[in-house]
């Protein structure tokens, strides 16, 4: 019925302690390409709890310094962080978490993306209970099937996998706004939510803000300057958070741009500084 990934602890201590001080927890989701480093600094200033990396198959990532490099960067304000792996055995995802302990509270096995779980509940429900019994100290749930990608998300399924653990469960599908974060805990009782496309649109979705804010557009530019993002990344970021407060011609002229200094000139020309 879901989509599962387990957390997997390597000092999970201090992140666990979380779910007893903020109900719900608000997690920012790994995403291929958007939810590195840069991108985690902009929504921890708008009061995201956690911050996952995008999936890294273990395997390329213990093959490769390369790799290793490239696909894992962070630095010390960049906690609470959980590294994503995708892995087809122990042993390759036990020397991928090693490597990254020192620098991360924890590590997710994806369990589901793209596949996600059966159709049967009883069936999801019994891998949930066999990942609790191995150890994990939590899982996030996507509330939908294998060939659903936009129908509404199955809230009754995660409310009944929460109601079948005693680890924390965290909601994950169609979290955009604070209104929906409030409804969804509503609804199922979960630990913590986690947003994805919500956060792209609005990286200050979780303090309350139903709209991307000026002040967290030029937080982007600044810190994507910073870090030295690559253009193609820095603007479909920008791309993301614009599109609910620009108009079509604004957009079409947004998108066409091609250097960072043509964008930072389009905004202080059409939206002003901060």
């Amino acid at each position: 019925m879901t989509e599962v990934h387990s957390k997997v602890p390597v000092d999970s201590g201090n992140i666990l302690d979380l779910f007893n001080r903020a109900k719900p927890v608000r997690v920012c989701a790994p995403m291929v390409r958007y939810s590195k480093l840069a991108f985690r600094c902009l929504v921890r200033k708008y009061d995201c709890d956690v911050c996952f990396t995008p999936m890294i198959i273990a395997a390329d990532f213990m093959r490769s310094a390369k790799a290793r490099d490239s696909e894992f960067t962070t630095n010390k304000t960049d906690r609470p962080l959980i590294v994503q792996f995708a892995a087809k055995d122990a042993q390759t995802l036990a020397d991928a978490a090693s490597v990254v302990s020192p620098f991360s509270d924890g590590v997710d096995l994806n369990c589901g993306c793209p596949q996600r779980i059966h159709k049967d509940m009883r069936k999801t429900v019994d891998l949930c209970q066999k990942v609790e019994a191995a150890g994990v100290s939590w899982v996030t749930v996507h509330g939908r099937t294998a060939d659903e990608r936009h129908q509404p998300v199955h809230y009754d399924a995660i409310k009944t996998i929460k109601d079948s653990l005693s680890i924390p469960v965290i909601a994950n599908g169609d979290i955009k706004s604070m209104q929906d974060v409030e409804a969804i805990y509503e609804l199922t009782g979960v630990d913590g939510v986690m947003a994805a496309r919500g956060l792209l649109a609005n990286p200050a979705m979780f303090a309350g803000y139903e709209e991307t804010p000026l002040q967290c557009v030029w937080d982007w530019v600044d810190i994507a300057v910073e870090h030295g993002t690559p253009f193609t990344c820095f603007h479909h970021h920008l791309i993301y958070m614009l599109e609910r407060i620009s108009s079509q011609p604004e957009r079409r002229v947004f998108n066409s741009l091609s250097s960072t200094s043509a964008v930072i000139d389009y905004l202080h020309s059409t939206y002003g500084s901060a």
